[in-house]
């Protein structure tokens, strides 16, 4: 279900893109998954079309669905191709670090540090 805040200073297009996307991400709208139509959402949720459209944009610009036309936009399997790339890159990371000695605590400080922007990794506590 998707709920937009009109109070909220987070513009319209960015609330519906965020909870379509984390919908996809923890598959509650699961790989192949058919989406409303642009006009039907828009309507479902008392917005513009153009607002609807915009967030449908940037979601297949991040490869989290795709357009095929008049048959409409789809659950992208890009985004579980994705999660399988981090899943991969993850195992081969453990594996580096155990080889190193680093102890999981460590490890796990080092990635938070990487997934900060701006941030370098920790050097030791």
């Amino acid at each position: 279900m998707i709920v937009i805040d009109s109070t909220s200073p987070v513009p319209p297009f960015e609330q519906l893109r965020a909870q379509l996307a984390r919908q996809i991400h923890d598959r509650t709208l699961p790989v192949g998954a058919r989406l409303p139509t642009i006009r039907h959402l828009a309507a479902d949720l008392g917005l513009a079309v153009n607002t609807v459209g915009r967030a449908y944009r940037e979601l297949e610009e991040a490869g989290l669905i795709e357009t095929r036309g008049r048959a409409g936009s789809f659950v992208s399997s890009s985004g579980e191709e994705g999660r399988e790339r981090a899943r991969q890159a993850a195992a081969d990371y453990a594996a580096v670090v155990t080889s190193l000695g680093i102890d999981p605590g460590e490890a796990l400080r080092i990635v938070q540090a990487a997934l900060r922007p701006g941030t370098t990794a920790p050097t030791s506590p």
